[in-house]
């Protein structure tokens, strides 16, 4: 009978012991989970940059050659733009693409016409343009001139760049307008920008 009792009594203090058990690691299990998801949330968080919610475009000042009113001279104009990622060459043909600021200055690039690439190598600038650049030019030799020296005179600023290299969808063209010669790397023409 005693036995059945200390057994009976083992058996219990058994049973409480293992319940009890069971509720401490269970309980220590979430703690460990609880903090586990902490250290993972406290990294993330780490690793994430800061974001200013109002970025600062970086933002240059460029000079760009266009037409005057008699197609004799290059003028120039100047104007503030973002970079947004851009190299300065590409800049200077993109806003040149867009045409001048200034009332009396004259595009001379087509309308449709979009900058494919652009790469300078050993002082020269290929220059890629979208075929709208032969197809949409309104023709004539003054204009050919005009279009390609104030490719030419606005890159030619930069102290890499030397000549120019016209291309048309990736592809040299003996003379692009019909005219002039297109075939080879192109410098600037001299007393073509007024006042020099």
């Amino acid at each position: 009978m005693k036995w059945k009792k200390f057994i009976g009594v083992i058996a219990v203090v058994t049973l409480f012991t293992f319940i009890g058990g069971c509720g401490l690691t269970g309980s220590k299990d979430q703690k460990n989970l609880n903090q586990n998801q902490a250290d993972v949330e406290s990294q993330e968080n780490s690793g994430t940059p800061s974001v200013n919610p109002q970025p600062t475009q970086e933002k240059v000042e460029v000079t760009l050659y266009f037409s005057d009113d008699q197609a004799m001279y290059l003028e120039p104009d100047q104007r503030t733009v973002e970079k947004g990622g851009r190299t300065l060459p590409e800049i200077l043909v993109e806003e040149l693409i867009k045409g001048p600021d200034t009332k009396d200055l004259h595009k001379t690039i087509p309308e449709g016409v979009k900058l494919l690439s652009l790469e300078v190598v050993d002082g020269v600038a290929f220059v890629n343009f979208s075929k709208e650049m032969q197809t949409n030019h309104w023709g004539g030799t003054t204009s050919e001139r005009m279009t390609a020296q104030s490719v030419i005179q606005t890159l030619a600023q930069l102290p890499e760049i030397e000549k120019v290299q016209f291309l048309i969808e990736g592809q040299k063209k003996e003379s692009i307008w019909g005219h002039g010669y297109t075939g080879e790397p192109l410098a600037p023409a001299k007393d073509i920008v007024s006042g020099e």
